[in-house]
């Protein structure tokens, strides 16, 4: 747990800190008061990047550097950026010096934020994106395969991008080792996906009070056995049509997540706040594996959540933040407080 953090030159903060209480706080303010920052701090410092800038863009405007300083029951935990000449990011934990944050230092974090409603209806890139951070908590490694598969991918587009006659010889390497980590990938987020199905339905009947089942599955052209084969197979029949199109068509970058309600997409039949729920679901789902996985309770973020949830709803998923430290932004604390049962630490924003 967090027990207190000071922003320096971060984003609106020029210098501010704030004692964090162990349950659940509530950060209160009205809009553009720094509340969503403060959230991305405490990001930041749990996990060592941002969900929504560059280092570069986490510095104050026309400043040089940021600070951010922030202390558990293990020691202090410092982040500097510096893009005084380049940009810089350095890690100071446990009196070590990180260029990046190794996994075993990171603290487990869920967030929610209003963007992740567009999971469920926008972009397939956002679900996939959904997916692979979580299984970079959750999976050994596999940070890694998702930056070499990125690499390897970027190659490839690079090579369909210049002369056929040049490149198409140096296709098949790049198509043995896309097929390999692509694979590997695909596999990762089928496993992922089986395992909140287990109590996805649960979960969410829990949370709407309601009785609809939903349901998690992985779509892709390439079928669920062999992928390895068959996406080396793709890429190789499909030579011609992707140096016409300029990028590769084939691979776990094209597959997608679909969700259903009682075996319709949920994109047809959910109102707002049933996919907010469904959205909520899947935040408490990834609550659950992460403690299941770690010894460390997850650090619980939540940006806007109440608002467009009943009351119902709302005493639902506060049911499952009372054991863990939460941060809560809303523009009316009042909204949130009476939800609770403990007594809340309120920190209030001019």
């Amino acid at each position: 747990m967090i027990t207190d953090i000071r922003l320096q030159n971060f984003r609106s903060y020029k210098d501010a800190a704030f004692e964090l209480d162990k349950a659940v706080n509530i950060v209160v303010g009205p809009n553009a008061s720094g509340k969503t920052n403060l959230l991305e701090a405490l990001l930041v410092v749990a996990t060592g990047k941002s969900y929504r800038a560059t280092s570069e863009d986490l510095v104050m405007l026309e400043q040089a550097w940021t600070r951010l300083e922030a202390h558990t029951d293990k020691g202090a935990r410092i982040v500097k950026i510096d893009k005084s000449s380049g940009v810089s990011k350095t890690f100071e934990i446990d009196d070590q010096t990180f260029k990046r944050l190794p996994a075993n230092k990171k603290l487990p974090v869920v967030l929610f934020e209003p963007q992740h409603l567009l999971i469920l209806t926008g972009r397939p890139e956002l679900r996939r994106d959904y997916l692979d951070d979580l299984l970079e908590q959750t999976v050994p490694n596999f940070g890694k395969t998702r930056r070499d598969y990125k690499r390897a991918l970027a190659q490839r587009n690079a090579l369909l991008k210049r002369d056929i006659n040049e490149s198409k010889n140096q296709l098949f390497a790049w198509n043995i080792r896309l097929s390999e980590l692509g694979g590997t990938i695909a596999e990762a987020r089928r496993q992922l996906i089986r395992e909140l199905n287990k109590k996805f339905t649960d979960t969410y009947k829990t949370l709407s009070t309601g009785q609809v089942s939903v349901e998690l599955r992985y779509a892709s052209s390439l079928g669920e056995k062999n992928y390895v084969s068959h996406l080396l197979h793709q890429l190789e029949n499909n030579t011609q049509l992707d140096y016409q199109r300029g990028f590769t068509t084939f691979g776990p970058h094209r597959d997608d997540l679909t969700v259903s309600v009682d075996d319709r997409a949920v994109a047809d039949v959910a109102s707002r706040g049933e996919v907010r729920t469904i959205v909520l679901a899947l935040k408490v789902m990834e609550i659950s594996i992460l403690q299941s996985l770690g010894t460390h309770k997850p650090i619980i973020l939540l940006d806007d959540v109440f608002s467009e949830l009943d009351g119902a709803r709302r005493q639902a998923l506060t049911k499952y933040l009372k054991n863990y430290q939460t941060f809560i932004t809303t523009t009316d604390a009042d909204l949130i407080v009476h939800n609770f049962a403990q007594k809340c630490n309120i920190i209030s924003l001019a």
